[in-house]
């Protein structure tokens, strides 16, 4: 009898796609481990996190331990603090005595970390992934004709920018958040400004906005939906939400609760910092000593319909509490609307293998695996729905990589904290 030719095995232990500060960080701490072999596949020229908001000052909402590795290896050599060390900056930020690195810096942190890894793979766009039963393989194609093939994945392509129904297909130069910095120079250049969303990114464009209203002259205008400008929670007991005790509790509770929580739960991570709002009041009280301040704050509005015409958008708002319609005319856009998750359209071959909820989104498990197996493709943020404000918080993600390694080797190989809360969340 004629033997069978032996099958090729899997390139990798698992391909990661998308670079973003959670694979990023998975990359990091999974170099100096021997047993596994893993790529990470970016179709950026290199790495980028929200360029378009590095405004003087800017900085994260979560301390320098919430780096890329620290919280699950205070010795790796890819630590915040490391990087300062190298970069000659160390006793600088201690002397700072401030915990917040700025967003520039952070950036430039994470640049410095993807420079040292030997298996990242910027320039490089995927483009369709299959599953080859028989060899029990995922294959990953990419627009330059290779194919990377290993048994795990791990999906890190983030979130996307957000534009309202009544924006897409708006013609003009609005432009959203994730773009400011490029077009700054242009839109105050304007006579008119309007700013539509609230949270961290609308508060710093704002305040950066009326710093230069009477040097530029424009009028500026800033409408939320959101019945306030409401602050990030960030007191000591609240962040023990971000905890795996939350997590164990949250991912138990009923899908229409955890989606019901998902929509009350966003002020603790859509928040403004609240020495913003304060620097925000105390800088519209400075400019209103020369007299009245050509600037409007709106709350309860939801945009319901814009058009543009001749360098003007019109925008149709209406008071939610009032139940009352209006219209505000501006020559300049700007939508903090955010991010939202989607889909990547390289999964189409492998969407029966995906687990879905009622809503049709991905059923993350506990171990943050998507697949049918429960242990071959495993999603990196994205969760909110299944894990609550743990997922998109840079602090939880040292945590998240230590599980998925954990999966990935099947064994611990960084220790995976279990308790950490002192109040307890199920009874």
């Amino acid at each position: 009898m004629t033997a069978r030719p032996e099958r090729p095995g899997p390139d990798y232990d698992f391909v990661g796609i998308g670079l973003g500060p959670f694979n990023l960080g998975l990359a990091c701490l999974t170099e100096p481990i021997p047993e596994l072999t893993g790529v990470f596949l970016e179709s950026k020229p290199g790495f980028e996190w929200h360029s378009g908001m590095f405004l003087d000052g800017a900085h994260l909402q979560t301390p320098f331990l919430s780096d890329l590795v620290t919280l699950a290896d205070p010795t790796s050599p890819y630590s915040f603090l490391t990087y300062l060390k190298e970069r000659g900056r160390l006793y600088s930020f201690y002397i700072r005595e401030n915990f917040y690195p700025l967003r520039a810096e952070y950036d430039d942190y994470c640049r410095w970390a993807a420079s040292k890894l030997t298996g990242v793979r910027f320039g490089t766009t995927v483009t369709e992934v299959t599953y080859d039963e028989a060899d029990e393989l995922y294959a990953v194609r990419t627009a330059a004709g290779a194919t990377y093939r290993a048994r795990r994945l791990v999906l890190g392509t983030g979130t996307s920018p957000y534009l309202p129904d009544a924006c897409r297909g708006l013609g003009g130069d609005f432009i959203h958040t994730s773009r400011y910095m490029r077009h700054r120079a242009e839109l105050r250049r304007k006579e008119s400004i309007t700013l539509v969303g609230s949270g961290q990114s609308a508060a710093e464009i704002y305040h950066d906005l009326l710093g230069g209203i009477d040097v530029h002259g424009y009028r500026l205008n800033w409408v939320t939906r959101s019945p306030r400008f409401f602050p990030l929670e960030y007191t000591k007991l609240t962040l023990e939400m971000t905890s795996p005790e939350y997590v164990d509790y949250f991912r138990r509770l009923p899908e229409a609760t955890r989606y019901r929580l998902t929509a009350e739960q966003k002020g603790l991570f859509k928040g403004i910092d609240g020495a913003l709002i304060d620097a925000v009041f105390d800088l519209l009280y400075e400019k209103s000593l020369a007299g009245p301040v050509p600037t409007r704050l709106l709350t309860n509005s939801s945009l319901n319909g814009a058009r543009y015409d001749n360098g003007t958008y019109t925008l149709a708002f209406r008071q939610e509490e009032q139940g009352k319609d209006f219209e505000l005319r501006s020559e300049g856009l700007v939508l903090a609307t955010g991010y939202r998750y989607r889909e990547p359209d390289f999964l189409a071959p492998v969407r029966d293998r995906l687990r879905r909820d009622s809503h049709g989104n991905f059923d993350v498990a506990r171990n943050y695996a998507i697949d049918v197996t429960g242990r071959g493709v495993f999603l990196q943020n994205a969760a909110v729905h299944t894990h609550s404000v743990t997922s998109p918080d840079l602090g939880m993600g040292a945590y998240r990589n230590s599980c998925i390694i954990r999966e990935l080797l099947g064994r611990e190989y960084y220790p995976v904290e279990k308790t950490i809360a002192f109040q307890e969340f199920t009874v």
